[in-house]
């Protein structure tokens, strides 16, 4: 009995030596990544970079976050998140042009538009499963593209709703001038960013949080354990497409622009590529991904319109030596 202790001690020393070590390096990466997004307004103009492009970055890894907690999390790929995040950017833009100009407003009612759409959505599908469920995916959302596109008079058709803009956000005699200052719109954005990822990270590290795991890692498990799972997968889809809302709204804000394109496929497909090309099993892992998508974007763009083969090439190269994305696989590296 003595022997046994004793011999299992090192054992259980190594284990806690592990686990600090894997602590130390989420702080220290938690640290890096926050003090990267907090200065690079500085430091991005340096590098022949401009602030619209860090608010970019933070739009579409929001929207790849969202789609990260239904994919990475709940193991259920949607190539549809488009729909909820075009759906965003729409009811944002419509308020600001035809209802009130304000913009806490306008976040609120894109937010609730395309969050409630999918949330109603997910009730349909939640039974389907794989290929199903996927497809029933770019099947909603191409409704809501063909809508946007050919509803010339409200959505502006294919051309894209315009005349409208950020306003400004007061506070009895302080205001917010985010209409035209980039740098201080910059810091909104990255404020409503904090507070959605922290909200984000309380749920996954919550006991729904951990069902969602357990979904994932064996949905048949899960369900002979008595967890619903149909009700789980339903509202982490419906949570998803919250987040992926919310970002929409701040695509609107950014460009004062909301076009058809926003609610393609394709765009689906973009979101997807930046979570699997920073790490879907990662929570940060999708940020990374959205800003090596961005920026690779926005600098292969301006000397070819041929970037996409460019991007498809680099995805094809980071899934053939980086199975787990660029996050996942420092992260298994480390045990």
């Amino acid at each position: 009995m003595t022997t046994a202790v004793v011999a299992g001690k090192p054992a259980e020393k190594t284990s806690a030596a592990v686990a600090g070590l894997a602590g130390r390096q989420r702080i220290v990466l938690l640290i890096a990544i926050w003090a990267a997004l907090a200065t690079v307004p500085f430091w991005l103009p340096l590098l022949g970079g401009y602030t619209a492009l860090a608010g970019r970055v933070l739009v579409f890894g929001l929207a790849a976050m969202g789609l990260n907690m239904l994919l990475g999390f709940t193991g259920v790929l949607s190539f549809g998140h488009a729909a909820y995040f075009g759906l965003g950017a729409y009811g944002a833009g419509l308020t600001l042009r035809y209802l009130v100009h304000s913009t806490p407003l306008a976040m609120l009612a894109g937010t609730l538009f395309g969050g409630l759409a999918g949330t109603l959505f997910g009730l349909l599908i939640v039974r389907r499963r794989g290929v199903y469920f996927a497809m029933c995916t770019i099947a909603f959302g191409q409704l809501w593209y063909y809508l946007a596109y050919s509803w010339n008079s409200f959505t502006g058709g294919f051309d894209g709703l315009r005349d409208f803009h950020r306003e400004a956000i007061g506070w009895g005699a302080l205001t917010l001038d985010i209409g035209n200052k980039p740098t201080v719109f910059y810091f909104f954005l990255l404020a409503v960013f904090a507070a959605a990822v922290a909200l984000m990270g309380f749920l996954l590290r919550s006991p729904f949080g951990r069902t969602l795991l357990a979904i994932r890692e064996n949905e048949r498990r899960a369900r002979f354990l008595g967890i619903p799972v149909e009700r789980h997968i339903w509202l982490s889809f419906s949570i998803s497409c919250f987040f992926t809302a919310l970002a929409g709204t701040l695509y609107a804000l950014l460009n004062n622009f909301a076009d058809p394109l926003a609610l393609h496929y394709s765009l689906s497909g973009y979101f997807v590529v930046m979570t699997v090309i920073g790490g879907m099993r990662t929570f940060w892992g999708p940020l990374l991904g959205a800003a090596v998508f961005v920026v690779l974007q926005d600098y292969i763009s301006s000397m070819t319109v041929n970037w996409m083969s460019f991007i498809g090439v680099i995805f094809i190269l980071v899934v053939l030596f980086f199975p787990r994305g660029l996050l996942g696989t420092r992260r298994y590296a480390a045990k």
